[in-house]
């Protein structure tokens, strides 16, 4: 039975079964459209599927401390979605694929603990930080204080960044990097200043620090942006490195509240560092909800998305064990360890939504893939929720239209641990 309980951010907090859950999406009309109702077999059990417009497709439309760009990341609503429905305030929600840290992020504004893990120490340095956002007053006095104009040898950076920046932006950036890296231990502040200046290293607007290239979340190559220079007849221009980070700092912060501080510091958050298959700081039966998305297959190069990421706080994206599974077979083989582990930390009862996509051009329904690992893991398929909508994509400025090429839905293999 669906227990009703109180009104809670921006969504009616509720704890569903199994049963209510599939019958609220069989419902579903908060947006105008019936759901479809479907069925996938794994073996001789039927697994129903629902497909819906179940969240909102506008940009910007969730609280300003996700505006961290990231490849492959979900909208918030996402894991709001399953946070409303199928946990209570205190319950402790778990990404198994930080990335970002939307899940994480998104179920700590909601009053929930929070757990991640992530075998990319870029994910701890975006997340870890919004969730001690410091105080403007504070951040302000550490801005001032900072070197901006140290020296640092030209031997920090890894290539010829001049294709990027201009003269003395780079000189601040070389200068706030050695600074980073040189303290024995980031404080808070610190932190998000590292993390503030990772989502301003490149991107197309002035409010980046470099001269206008890919998104911010795709980094292209030296030889790549010379060309784009040379195309664009553009040079680098001045950038104000501390003009930046305050300004971003206000935009990410301006919207918090103080309930949503006092969430923020009552989240008790673990971040992991290591292989999500194999997680022994996690207690067994300690998490009551998991929303996670994986790598898919080999569509997204993290690592060289991310090389100057990587470099600025110091870590070797070569060295970062990615899973770029390029056949299904694999990417199974890569899922399967961590179905096992879902199966043991989450308690008895307790869901799991697993977002996964189409891929090769719609070809591959990699929630066909996810179903017959997490049954031989263990856990109990609920249903699968295709959340389809037309949408814009940061794909549309490189000529991949919605619905064309790509990953267009958000499709959710929603599991429970018996």
């Amino acid at each position: 039975m669906a227990v009703q309980l109180q009104l809670f951010g921006q969504g009616r907090t509720r704890c569903l079964d199994a049963d209510a859950l599939r019958a609220e999406l069989a419902g579903f009309r908060a947006f105008g459209t019936a759901t479809q109702c479907g069925e996938l077999r794994v073996g001789e059990r039927p697994v129903p599927t629902f497909t819906n417009e179940f969240w909102t497709s506008a940009q910007r439309a969730a609280h300003r401390l996700h505006e961290v760009s990231y490849r492959a990341c979900f909208k918030p609503q996402l894991p709001r979605f399953y946070v409303d429905r199928l946990t209570q305030p205190g319950a402790l929600v778990y990404d198994p694929f930080l990335g970002r840290g939307t899940t994480v992020i998104e179920a700590a504004l909601a009053g929930r603990r929070v757990a991640g893990c992530d075998v990319n120490p870029l994910s701890g340095v975006l997340c870890g930080p919004r969730l001690q956002p410091p105080a403007l007053d504070v951040l302000r006095r550490r801005l001032a204080d900072l070197p901006f104009d140290a020296p640092a040898p030209a031997a920090d950076a890894p290539h010829d960044l001049s294709v990027f920046y201009h003269p003395d932006t780079l000189r601040e950036l070389l200068a706030l990097r050695r600074y980073l890296l040189e303290q024995p231990e980031l404080d808070p502040v610190d932190r998000w200043i590292q993390m503030v200046a990772v989502n301003r290293l490149t991107g197309h607007s002035s409010g980046f620090f470099s001269v206008y290239t890919l998104p911010p979340n795709q980094a292209t190559s030296v030889a790549a942006q010379r060309k784009i220079n040379e195309k664009r007849q553009q040079v680098p221009p001045r950038r104000d490195v501390k003009e930046i980070l305050w300004r971003k700092s206000k935009q990410l912060i301006a919207t918090l509240t103080d309930v949503d501080r006092a969430h923020l510091q009552a989240c008790a958050p673990r971040l992991l560092c290591r292989d999500s298959g194999h997680t022994p700081e996690l207690a067994t039966g300690s998490v009551d909800l998991v929303v996670t998305s994986p790598p898919f297959l080999a569509v997204v190069d993290y690592a060289g998305d991310n090389w100057l990421r990587c470099w600025f706080v110091g870590v070797d994206a070569a060295r970062v064990p990615i899973t770029m599974a390029r056949t299904v077979e694999a990417w199974q083989a890569a899922m399967a360890p961590v179905f096992g582990e879902l199966a043991r930390v989450v308690r008895p009862g307790g869901f799991v939504a697993f977002e996964v996509g189409e891929v090769a051009r719609g070809q591959v329904r990699l929630e066909e893939a996810v179903l017959p690992v997490a049954v031989a893991a263990g856990l109990v398929p609920v249903c699968v929720q295709i959340n389809a909508q037309a949408f814009t994509k940061t794909a549309n400025c490189w000529g991949v239209s919605n619905n064309r090429a790509g990953t267009n839905s958000n499709r959710i293999v929603v599991l429970q641990a018996p």
